[in-house]
């Protein structure tokens, strides 16, 4: 007799089991070596091209430099938007290229653009071309503090801390802002300047001429050559002091004669203050392949290292941002999350097997799994992020419902042969399952292959989501039919299990109930149907699900033309209200400058507030206070609150603010006056806060004309007219000293030149070759000029921007009454159109997006099924029902007041695959009964009897799986929020379809 053939997993036992214990390791090698980021590491396909030219008039901007560098980007390739912004004496263009171009040869395109025409801008234009992705922000901030001078704070960060900081692997560059430059300023006297005929422009010649190092050339003596330097330099303040101005039979003029001489910090039209200190901010910005969690472990050192020895005492780093603060936790979170679910799920397993080895089984096999997806993340480039951890979160749920199956199955299969031992069993269970199993898993998987047609901010992350997800389903897959059963057989394979009771299965009188009264489940499906009709279409809607970050950005503005020190003094009050919120930990402050790569008036800048992790209050609550607190006390002060990381992804598309409208015109004025009846008319719809008309307005100017006559008739030549004006109002750069590794600057000054207004003007004297004092009004007309807004043009044609932000109401609901409302109240002239932009038209598309990929899903789907019946019928029985499963979704998330955002979308789709997975198994248990002679009646109330326990197993560790990420346990998780709840809503309505609408409709069909 011959023996009987050994299994597969008998036979492979030895070797499998050895793949098992190599994905053990490599996936726990893979662990530790695997990056840690906030999001992926997405580079947008943005380049901005920032253009500075000093002061230069907007319409100068905008003709001689602005349009030239829009016709010559135009050209570009692949080019999708072209937004630009015209401000004074500066221009900003924001390329924008579709997802599939290369960025970087995009990037050498837009400077090979700029090459191309460079001979027809000005020789003085400076410009800057930089790609946009997340690493252009800081990682990290700190201030410098303690009893030291803006000026030698601002040396020791600049020398001590910047390139301590920069040696860090993985830092791209330590940015210094704030605090002063050091110079050194002669203030001109100009009454002994003229009692002794000379001029400030003889003062700049002489600086100019005298002090320099130039290479001579080579002298040749004894065959050797030595290089002849001519160093005339300036090495300190007294050797500047004696630096001799006139030398006559009278004697020596010395520059201290005619001038005092002072060490003063440059003058900047920006102020940066941390906790209400004029201190210099030092930014961290790392590479963007680098582990932000390595780097921020070193970094942490070397800030210790500071603090402790190598900055003088009573100086320190004190930090006001950390996004590895921010990540770490809510990496933390969701990786809490996951392991919650899955403790959670087994408990379900125990609490319905009553089986400690089964229970054991799952407890080993679904860690496998996951090590087996951080495996191939770790190839595939994958990071863990918000999203690849969430994903791996949100899809636990299917993980353990393949190893329950399969366990379940082997228990079930042992209930039936009570005296047989596992590794008898086990090849049974699997053989029985595979032909389901590779339905089912093929189910799930093929719901996420049409992703791929998803673009924009939503495609780019959550397509690496998605696909996170396959990876886990496919490992899943394998290790739950090839890995399971070999741990099954070598740590049981040769037992059986006690006390284990014969399968009885008895036939549930309820089915049979059901059945008979077809009439419970067509009133259940109408029922859904018309839920589902009433319902979606009053959910509220968003765009990317929200996280709670810990951190606000505050961008304001004050009264264009307000001087920094009155800008200064408004946000001194906007510096106690935040001293006196009880949430905010710290905060610092940057005006003149923002966060980013921006162009920014003098009157605007922005706050970082870090936020109390201890906290009672959300960030959104805290917005609210302190916005309230802002609008009573600087009613002039416009204000723009946000969240560090939305602020950045708003940033790197087209528009920051969920609200957009775009006003496209070409008149300038009349784009600006209905910019403003529209902001008004906005202010007035519940839900939107911070609404800006986007007028911003360059301060007030001064024109000087010059009386060409009058110059001609004093001898007096424009250039020398021009360096007074320039040493009088802002000082005149003439020369500079070495210390150390730096140059300071030698500035001409006039005694309080930062003073000088139109009614000083107007009284000042300028001097004559000669050195006789003149009126200036004998030289020049002054004229005071109102600001100027900035223009900005979209696709080369001008356009307003008019923004806002949700508060506390969803974003579809609050778009709608900004439709209507601007209907009502605002008709366009002629020639004028708008648009909606923002956050809105993101939306919009992705939702389009969303529901082409839900259909392909649904037709992929229901070829499996067709594949694997090869009966039409029961394929579209199969799929009709299926689709009531996103009814419970529906209902859920507007119970619960949860937006339909992409996150729930993605939940949405999940669901058709996860309950088609189920509807499987129950169909092939049917069609097993029917081969085995049972009439369709008797075959129907077997197979739903039978698969009752498995349905609920799964069913339940699923819903158990993702409470906590519905929950939102954790900044990270709330992310996922959306996604698990509209999960969680369509499998409780999946269990009643499946328990009892299928048996009703089956037994219909096949009759």
């Amino acid at each position: 007799m011959k023996n009987p053939k050994k299994s597969f997993y008998i036979l492979y036992k030895a070797p499998l089991a050895i793949v098992g214990f190599i994905i053990i390791i490599a996936g726990l090698f893979a662990y530790s070596r695997t990056k840690v980021e906030l999001l992926p590491n997405v580079t947008f396909p943005k380049i901005k091209v920032i253009a500075d030219n000093g002061d230069q008039p907007v319409e100068n901007m905008l003709i001689g430099i602005t349009k030239p560098l829009e016709e010559a980007i135009k050209t570009c390739e692949n080019l999708e938007l072209l937004q630009s912004t015209t401000s004074r004496g500066s221009s900003e263009i924001s390329a924008f290229f579709k997802w599939s171009a290369d960025i970087n040869l995009a990037k050498q395109q837009v400077e090979a653009a700029i090459t191309q025409v460079r001979s027809e801008l000005p020789a003085s234009l400076k410009v800057e071309v930089e790609k946009m992705n997340p690493a252009i922000l800081a990682m990290a901030g700190y201030s410098l503090e303690g009893d030291l001078s803006p000026i030698e704070l601002k040396t020791l960060a600049t020398y001590t801390v910047k390139p301590y900081l920069e040696q860090i692997q993985g830092i791209r560059q330590v940015a210094i802002t704030g605090g002063r430059n050091k110079e050194y300023q002669v203030v001109l006297n100009q009454d002994k300047l003229s009692q002794l005929g000379l001029t400030p422009g003889m003062i700049y010649d002489i600086l100019v001429q005298t002090n320099f190092i130039e290479a001579s050339g080579y002298a040749n003596q004894s065959n050797r050559l030595y290089l002849a330097i001519t160093d005339a330099s300036l090495r300190n303040i007294d050797e500047l002091r004696n630096t001799v101005i006139r030398n006559s039979s009278k004697g020596e003029i010395l520059l201290k004669d005619v001038s005092e001489i002072k060490i003063a910090g440059q003058l900047e039209y920006l102020k940066i203050k941390a906790n209400g200190n004029d201190v210099p901010l030092v930014a961290v910005m790392k590479q963007p392949e680098a582990n932000l969690s390595d780097v921020n472990v070193e970094l942490q050192k070397r800030i210790t290292d500071l603090n402790t020895s190598l900055l003088p005492k009573g100086i320190k780093l004190r930090p006001y941002y950390n996004q590895a603060d921010f990540v770490g936790e809510a990496i933390t979170s969701i990786r809490d999350v996951l392991w919650i679910g899955l403790l959670l799920a087994i408990i379900i397993t125990i609490l319905f097997l009553r089986s400690f080895r089964s229970s054991l089984i799952i407890l080993i096999t679904v860690p496998i799994s996951l090590l087996l997806t951080i495996l191939i993340m770790l190839v595939l480039g994958y990071n863990f992020n918000i999203m690849t951890l969430g994903a791996i979160a949100a899809a636990i749920g299917l993980v353990i419902d393949d190893a329950v199956v399969v366990v379940e199955q082997i228990h079930r299969t042992h209930e039936e042969h009570p005296d047989s031992k596992y590794k008898e069993l086990i090849p049974k269970a699997i053989k029985y399952l595979l032909p389901a199993m590779v339905g089912s898993s093929l189910s799930t998987l093929v719901i996420f292959l049409p992703f791929f047609i998803m673009t924009g901010v939503a495609g780019a992350y959550f397509q690496i989501m998605t696909n996170t997800m396959m990876i886990t389903l496919i490992a899943s897959f394998f290790v739950s039919w090839i890995i399971l059963p070999v741990v099954y057989i070598l740590l049981f394979g040769d037992k059986k299990e006690k006390n284990i009771k014969p399968a009885i299965i008895k036939k549930k009188g309820w089915v049979l109930f059901f059945i008979k009264r077809p009439y419970i489940s067509i009133g259940f499906t109408l029922l859904m149907i018309v839920s589902m009709v009433l319902v979606f279409p009053k959910l509220p809607s968003g765009f990317l699900p929200e996280m709670d970050e810990g951190s606000i950005v505050l961008d304001f503005d004050s009264p264009p033309g307000t001087s920094l020190e009155t800008t200064e003094e408004m946000l001194v009050q906007v510096d106690k209200i935040l001293e006196n919120t009880p949430e905010v930990e710290s905060f610092s402050r940057r005006t003149g400058t923002q966060m980013g790569f921006f162009i920014t008036e003098p009157s605007r800048g922005d706050y970082l507030i870090k936020l109390k992790q201890n906290r009672t209050l959300s960030t959104d609550e805290v917005i609210d206070n302190i916005r309230g607190h802002i609008e009573e006390k600087l009613p002039a002060l416009i204000v723009d609150f946000g969240q560090v990381i939305g602020d950045m992804l708003g940033d790197l598309m087209s528009s920051v603010q969920p609200i957009e409208i775009k006003l496209f015109g070409d008149n300038e004025s009349q784009i600006q006056e209905y910019s403003k009846k529209i902001a008004a008319v906005i202010e007035r719809v519940e839900g939107t806060a911070d609404v800006f008309d986007g007028i911003v307005v360059a301060g007030p100017s001064l024109t000087l004309k010059p009386k060409y006559s009058n110059l001609k008739e004093y001898s007096l030549p424009l250039t020398d007219l021009q360096l007074q004006l320039q040493t009088m109002i802002g000082g005149v750069k003439a020369s500079s000293i070495q210390e150390n590794l730096r140059f300071c600057d030698v500035r001409l000054v006039y005694p309080d030149y930062q003073k000088v207004g139109y009614n000083k003007l107007l009284k000042t004297n300028v001097f004559l070759p000669d050195g006789t004092l003149v009126p200036l009004t004998r030289f020049t007309d002054i004229k005071v000029l109102n600001g100027t807004a900035e223009i900005n043009r979209e696709n080369l044609k001008k356009v307003g921007y008019i923004t806002a932000r949700l508060n506390n109401r969803d974003l579809g609901s609050t778009l709608k009454d900004i439709q209507i409302a601007i209907q009502e109240n605002i008709v366009l002239p002629q020639g004028m159109n708008l648009e909606y932009g923002g956050s809105y038209k993101e939306q919009k598309q992705a939702f389009n997006e969303l529901f082409s990929i839900l259909l392909m899903a649904i037709l992929l789907v229901f070829l499996i099924l067709l594949f694997l019946y090869r009966n039409f019928k029961v394929a579209l029985l199969l799929i009709i029902l299926i689709l009531l499963a996103p009814s419970g979704s529906t209902l859920l998330l507007f119970f619960l007041n949860i937006p339909l955002n992409v996150g729930s979308y993605i939940g949405i789709i999940m669901i058709i695959g996860i309950v088609g997975e189920a509807a499987i198994f129950t169909y092939l248990q049917y069609t097993e009964e029917r081969k085995k002679g049972e009439n369709v009646q008797d075959a129907i109330v077997y197979s739903i009897s039978i698969r009752l326990r498995p349905k609920l197993m799964t069913a339940l560790s699923a819903i158990v799986a993702l409470l906590p990420l519905a929950l939102a346990l954790g900044s990270g998780a709330q992310m996922h929020q959306s996604l698990a709840i509209a999960v969680i809503g369509g499998l409780f309505v999946a269990l009643p379809v499946l328990l009892i609408v299928l048996p009703s409709f089956l037994k219909i069909i096949e009759k």
